[in-house]
């Protein structure tokens, strides 16, 4: 609600966003932008037109238009469409309709991409598919700023992460760096039933209505061997690395946000 943005050195803030496109920037929000009663490739190859190299003036000439054809076809592919080219827009599922966003953006060939909450309602197989797609476009030299609350996706996606509160940067680094920062030790999990009703020694936080306990511990070698003497049954005990779920639980609050 407040602030500037800059790009090249240049306050974008109070620039329209069809005009953002031809800085080199792409944006995709939660509500897809699409146009549902084309289809995929009338949709990308829409794009191409407005938001590629040249104008409606040069489509004119066959040559312009046979290659923003070719790169209307190229982005199909590079999504992974193809089979659905000649489908209504409103036909996809909703995982193939943020593919095709992604497709009107990459139509632009654009530096920057801000994605906000790509994976947002999507099916675990198709949320898995777009962040392939996703790790594909960064790998071809794209900068994409991304925004979500899912942890894993974050630690999957991510170079750099910022971790926000109330508007404001709490933590950044990269993955790795700001768990090594924050944490030394691992999560031990086991069902509440199996842990033993006197534990001296094992500081243990009860979970999930008291149906699994957590213990956290820099020697897992110690733990074990101290539960395996008061008897404890290890057969469902699971080890686990510290998350970023954890630290940004630990660093905005376990609490109920309004």
């Amino acid at each position: 609600t407040g602030g500037k943005v800059f790009f090249r050195g240049r306050d974008i803030t109070k620039l329209p966003l069809h005009r953002t496109a031809h800085l080199g920037i792409g944006r995709s929000f939660q509500i897809t932008n699409i146009f549902p009663n084309l289809t995929v490739l009338e949709n990308i190859r829409l794009a191409c037109q407005a938001l590629g190299q040249g104008n409606f003036q040069m489509m004119r000439s066959h040559r312009a238009f046979r290659e923003h054809e070719e790169r209307a076809w190229a982005v199909i592919r590079q999504v992974g469409l193809e089979k659905e080219a000649l489908q209504a827009a409103r036909m996809l599922p909703h995982g193939g309709q943020r593919k095709l966003e992604l497709g009107i953006i990459l139509a632009a060939d654009p530096e920057v991409l801000l994605l906000d909450e790509p994976t947002i309602g999507l099916d675990p197989q198709a949320a898995r598919n777009l962040r392939e797609l996703i790790l594909e476009i960064k790998g071809e030299g794209h900068t994409i700023l991304l925004t979500t609350h899912y942890m894993e996706e974050a630690y999957r996606l991510c170079d750099e992460i910022a971790i926000m509160d109330n508007g404001k940067i709490i933590a950044e680094g990269t993955p790795q760096a700001l768990l090594a920062e924050h944490y030394n030790d691992v999560v031990l999990q086991l069902p509440r039933e199996d842990f033993p009703a006197t534990a001296g020694g094992l500081a243990a936080t009860v979970l999930r209505g008291e149906q699994v306990i957590e213990i956290l511990t820099a020697d897992v070698d110690s733990t074990i061997r101290r539960l395996v003497e008061l008897g404890t049954p290890l057969d469902r005990l699971v080890i686990r690395p510290r998350t970023l779920e954890d630290l940004f639980l630990e660093l905005t609050g376990k609490q109920l946000r309004a």
